[in-house]
């Protein structure tokens, strides 16, 4: 873990959220020697095709019929004005 100061930061915050971002390294900032923040990478993000990998592949028609049943039935049809 690397420690840098705030006005470290200031100068060079391209390059540190780079080194942030692409060496997946945490960074702690401090300011008159007391720990103000921690810049940490951002968790991986899965994209839809990565989630539904674990999904059987194995589905027959009235299992997936039931699968897609059982997933709408939370959701209503109607559209609604969330201001109302």
């Amino acid at each position: 873990m690397v420690t840098i100061t705030a006005t470290e930061l200031a100068r060079h915050t391209r390059q540190i959220l780079d080194q942030v971002a692409q060496r997946r390294e945490t960074i702690v900032v401090e300011r008159n020697q007391t720990v103000i923040a921690r810049l940490v990478p951002a968790e991986p993000v899965m994209d839809a095709a990565q989630a539904l990998e674990g999904l059987s592949a194995s589905f027959d028609a009235e299992d997936a019929a039931r699968w897609l049943r059982d997933s709408r039935s939370g959701f209503e049809d109607g559209v609604r004005d969330p201001w109302a």
